[in-house]
């Protein structure tokens, strides 16, 4: 179920973004809204989205973080649920959540679609699988004792790496399944009372994690081994960062903050500038993904309690990038 916006608070929003980020673009594109709703979803359903994919023709495969859901946004705003995950055995209590988590989610070139199901419960915590018309299935048990949270694919490889934010661990299995492996431990991946690693990204050579407790951002290097070199923090002064996204092939990336409901632009040099607020629509944002030069931004209003939605926001230029440029904002 989706709802349109009107009045007053959307027509400044789009003026005023849209002046900011199109005063390098010539032609009919500076037109289209730089902050445009891709759909509000339905909070009394349970649609909190907790991750967020990109289907080829644009529709956003998402998680449904406590309802045990994944759904299909297509690019008008409508909502499909593809497939709902198994309850829980009575007893059972997700660590740090309690409720059943429905976290990471990405999608292979063939379509299937990888996510990252906790429980509490050694029957259904771990990796599972949806292929194009199938139905849901597990590939990899992980530890019931950990919250396997965040997940990315490297799609040269075939290997599935997820961020457990109990555990402070990031683990490592292959697309077709098995047992996963330890790839990389330490007190930077840690949590230091309520989440750790959380989200992750396969980007140029390393995993980048971002740790919600501690606010970092951090980089693992892959090897020509496979293994996990040092940990570098890259970025600091992050707290409550849930999800990354890079926005092209350098080291640049957005990251949403998610209980104080933001979006920063975080540079390689690891200076940060908050680029999108709740005045733009953001609803405690829990993750990202970049396309081309826009920017989609799934929201779980999990404190907010108003508004869970998912937001497409285009990029600054690259120029922007470097001087630094805030996002010009409307008010209300």
């Amino acid at each position: 179920m989706t709802r349109t916006i009107h009045g007053k608070r959307a027509g400044l929003l789009a003026a005023a973004v849209a002046a900011a980020l199109t005063a390098t673009v010539a032609g009919p594109a500076a037109a289209a809204p730089a902050v445009r709703f891709v759909a509000h979803l339905n909070m009394t359903d349970g649609q909190r989205p907790e991750n967020i994919t990109l289907e080829p023709d644009g529709s956003a495969d998402v998680t449904f973080a406590y309802s045990r859901q994944l759904a299909r946004i297509s690019p008008d705003g409508r909502v499909r649920v593809l497939a709902t995950l198994p309850e829980p055995p009575a007893g059972a209590s997700t660590p740090a959540l309690t409720s059943p988590f429905l976290g990471g989610i990405v999608r292979a070139q063939d379509g299937t679609l990888y996510f990252l199901y906790s429980t509490g419960s050694s029957d259904l915590t771990g990796l599972w699988r949806l292929r194009p018309g199938g139905t849901p299935e597990r590939t990899a048990a992980f530890p019931a004792d950990g919250l396997p949270n965040g997940l990315a694919l490297d799609s040269r490889t075939g290997l599935l790496y997820a961020a457990d934010s109990v555990l402070g661990t990031v683990w490592r299995v292959p697309v077709t399944g098995g047992t996963p492996s330890k790839w990389a431990t330490g007190p930077e991946l840690e949590s230091t009372g309520f989440l750790g690693a959380n989200g992750i990204k396969i980007h140029n050579g390393a995993a980048w994690v971002s740790n919600l407790d501690q606010g970092t951002v951090l980089r693992i290097p892959i090897t020509p081994e496979g293994t996990a070199g040092p940990v570098e923090t890259k970025a600091t002064g992050l707290v409550n960062i849930d999800d990354i996204a890079f926005t092209g092939a350098g080291d640049t990336l957005l990251a949403a903050i998610n209980a104080n409901n933001e979006v920063d632009l975080v540079r390689p040099d690891g200076t940060h500038t908050v680029v999108l607020t709740a005045a733009d629509g953001l609803q405690n944002p829990t993750s990202l993904t970049v396309r081309g030069t826009t920017a989609y931004i799934a929201n779980g209003a999990y404190f907010t309690d108003e508004d869970p939605n998912v937001l497409a926001a285009r990029l600054p230029s690259a120029r922007q990038h470097e001087q630094g440029r805030r996002i010009q904002r409307g008010r209300s």
